[in-house]
């Protein structure tokens, strides 16, 4: 019998998520920014909306441009730390990046870095540039009881299923949520926890930076947590950090969220991204607001 799975593994190869990474640098009228434009399709959107992760991790591609071009030196710096105030929701479409280097050393640069739509700044983004872990951590917590990956009852997000229909990163990466925990898909009401598994394109699996960045991406992949709580909707972020800590290894990212308190107001909501050998590639944390649907 064919799977979902199967389905997703035969999926096209091509490389979507490096569309949105492909950035194309734009005249300035001062020395100290760097500007790009770049484009978010409609696959990196939820609902009607663009992703949050996806802002996030193509804001860090156009910090990590600019940094490259002020100093050549720097090219092994990679993103490590991200904090990110969103003050508007934009479209799918073009998108400019506005960025300013505000320190370079030999360990840590900064910089904060803008995207924009249609003159208005609508993400503000403080990046820290430094050097991913390479080797073996000293101490990792075992996360053994979650399957490589996706079984085959895992829920998938393939356009027109319950998830898909508003969630439409599904259509640019191979994505499925785990039954036993997202109880709110079956009616029911359960600890506010889930746990996905998330793929990307062969395409974009190809290289290293696509993939490390992708992974960065898929910080902030789960739904809302407070869902298995009954409360559905629209959960806006009030501030979100991401940090990335390795590239990851080929394979499925597995996605672990959290939280420690959800309020009548606000909720926190933490997510944890392990790679196919289980080490941790990428985390976020997020304060957002109680869904109001």
């Amino acid at each position: 019998m064919t799977t979902e799975l199967d389905l997703a593994a035969g999926t096209a190869t091509d490389a979507p998520f490096s569309r949105v990474l492909e950035l194309t640098e734009l005249p300035t009228t001062t020395s100290d920014a760097g500007r790009y434009l770049g484009a978010i399709d409609k696959t990196w959107t939820i609902g009607d909306k663009v992703h949050g992760g996806t802002m996030v991790a193509a804001t860090a591609a156009a910090g990590l441009k600019w940094l490259r071009a002020t100093d050549p030196a720097l090219t092994a710096m990679a993103p490590i730390a991200a904090s990110s105030d969103f003050l508007g929701a934009p479209d799918p479409g073009e998108v400019e990046y506005e960025v300013r280097i505000r320190k370079t050393g030999r360990q840590i640069c900064l910089a904060d870095a803008s995207l924009i739509q249609n003159g208005r700044t609508l993400v503000r983004t403080a990046l820290t540039f430094g050097r991913l872990d390479d080797a073996e951590p000293r101490y990792a917590r075992e996360h053994s009881d979650m399957p490589v990956e996706p079984p085959a009852d895992a829920i998938g997000y393939a356009p027109g299923s319950p998830m898909g229909r508003v969630v439409h990163v599904g259509q640019g990466a191979d994505l499925f949520i785990d039954r036993a925990w997202a109880r709110f898909l079956e009616g029911e009401t359960a600890e506010p926890r889930l746990r996905l598994w998330m793929r990307p394109r062969p395409g974009d699996q190809q290289d290293s930076e696509v993939a490390m960045l992708f992974a960065m991406m898929g910080a902030d992949m789960s739904p809302p947590v407070p869902a298995n709580l009954g409360q559905f909707g629209w959960a806006p972020t009030v501030q979100m950090v991401t940090y990335l800590r390795r590239k990851p290894a080929p394979g499925w990212l597995r996605i672990i969220a959290t939280t420690h308190e959800v309020g009548a107001r606000m909720f926190d909501e933490d997510q944890l991204v392990l790679d196919s050998t289980g080490a941790v590639v990428a985390q976020s944390r997020q304060l957002a607001l109680i869904p109001q649907g």
